[in-house]
């Protein structure tokens, strides 16, 4: 019923309790209006909205100040564990909820949990109930009338009481990722430590897919891990359809990165977006495979923590572009010091990969003081005039001396000086052929590559 004047931009808080048929509707009051939508676990839709770049994406990383990470702890529902939980929250003069979703036998837990807790005052809120009964008890429990607050999921958001630090969350195994983690940030608001109990039945009689989420939960407790929730729901769940209403779809049989590639593949060709010049980029190979006979890797007294290692994998393996590869040298630079030999033939063997693929190489096998540059088999074969001219203007812009050899394949062999890093010979000279085409593109990498030169040969400037 109501009318915008000048709708410019929309506001989404919370944005996984909504449907996409709700937000679709709230956007078309407006046909260009801007959106953005807050969310602390982004629903799997929505996530791979963004990390196909079809939405953009921040995350705020910073907890507010003096907070601490929630001990999370998965129990059956074990009398005397509660009871002592329950006693040491109350001993520090905290209160307690307990989140039981099921309105027809609340009042049966409430009087279980009483027998249990015999010396605290228990309150119970769901919302069924009238709704000046409900906000008296709400009220009476933030002016700490109660020590304990059995309620459905009404809490799940938009409740901040910092003397409350223990949540129980019974039947923990029917809730969502989502859900589990939104409960959860209804403690620790303080900087007090807070305790989070997920109470299960047996283990035998849960799901796989309710073991996984409840792991979840537990692996991530650190402030600010709800990006990283959120992409375990999404292989978990499924990525769900673009296109459609499913917010999630199974995708578990491929893997969530096979899942992406895929999908990506798929929409660049739907679209049929091709730039000039496409008829030339379709003689190039799929890939450079690249074989070097040195270490490459991120060795782990560098990056200790595994996680972390795996995303920078991660991260070169997705590279598209060599700029992006210096982006991350730049960044493990600044995260951890000065890159270890061994990561910075990793970087360097990556960059050899991508510029071998645009300059035509289906391989390339570096030894001792020598490359071998194996040509794609349809660049060969395309037109001999539109080879000549790439294999000429590799030869003129040549730091070293290059060999073209036909036997079974066509390719190069490159030779570097003794005291040359073949590695590093081996990419400074596909940097220059790909100056030769393109001088203004690629001259902040000749600064680099001139940089990482002097280093390795010790010169110094002075």
């Amino acid at each position: 019923d109501i009318e915008f004047k000048n709708l410019g931009l929309l506001i989404i808080d919370e944005e996984q309790r909504f449907g996409v048929a709700a937000k679709e509707k709230i956007k078309q009051l407006r046909v260009n209006v801007d959106v953005l939508a807050l969310s602390a676990t982004p629903i799997p839709r929505t996530l791979q909205m963004s990390l196909l770049e079809i939405r953009d994406m921040s995350l705020i990383n910073t907890p507010p100040r003096d907070r601490l990470p929630i001990h999370t702890e998965t129990i059956e529902f074990d009398p005397r564990v509660i009871r002592q939980a329950m006693l040491h929250e109350l001993q520090r003069g905290g209160q307690i909820y307990f989140v039981h979703n099921r309105i027809q036998s609340i009042d049966m837990i409430a009087r279980r949990i009483k027998e249990i807790v015999p010396e605290a005052d228990i309150a119970v809120a769901h919302g069924q109930m009238n709704v000046k009964e409900l906000e008296h008890v709400m009220h009476d429990f933030m002016q700490k009338k109660y020590h304990i607050l059995i309620s459905t999921m009404i809490i799940e958001s938009g409740l901040d009481i910092p003397n409350v630090n223990t949540i129980f969350i019974n039947r923990a195994d029917k809730f969502g990722l989502a859900q589990l983690y939104q409960l959860r940030g209804r403690v620790g608001r303080s900087n007090r430590k807070a305790y989070c109990y997920l109470i299960i039945p047996p283990l035998k009689k849960l799901t796989r897919e309710a073991i996984q989420r409840l792991e979840t939960v537990e692996e991530f407790t650190e402030l600010g891990s709800g990006f990283h929730i959120a992409m375990r729901d999404l292989e978990i769940r499924g990525a769900g359809s673009i296109l459609g209403g499913e917010q999630s779809g199974f995708i578990e049989s491929l893997g969530i990165d096979l899942y992406m590639k895929i999908l990506d593949e798929a929409i660049k060709e739907f679209q049929h977006d091709q730039e000039e010049g496409q008829e030339e980029k379709d003689f190039l190979p799929e890939e450079c495979r690249v074989e070097a006979d040195v270490d490459a890797y991120l060795p782990q007294k560098y990056v200790s923590i595994p996680s972390e290692r795996v995303e920078i994998y991660r991260q070169v393996a997705h590279a598209r572009d060599h700029e992006l590869i210096e982006d991350v040298r730049e960044e493990l630079k600044d995260r951890y010091g000065r890159l270890p030999a061994e990561a910075e033939n990793m970087l360097n063997i990556a960059i050899v990969s991508l510029l071998g693929r645009q300059h035509g190489f289906g391989r390339i096998v570096i030894k001792k003081q020598t490359a071998m540059c194996v040509f794609h088999d349809a660049l060969v074969e395309s037109s001999q005039e539109q080879f000549k001219a790439l294999l000429g203007k590799m030869v003129l812009s040549a730091l070293y001396p290059v060999e073209l050899f036909q036997d079974k394949k066509t390719g190069i062999k490159i030779t570097f000086p003794d005291d040359e890093d073949a590695l590093f010979g081996m990419k400074a000279f596909l940097v220059n052929a790909l100056s030769a085409e393109n001088p203004e593109t690629i001259a902040a990498l000749d600064d680099d590559t001139e940089q990482e030169q002097k280093k390795n040969n010790g010169d110094r400037t002075l």
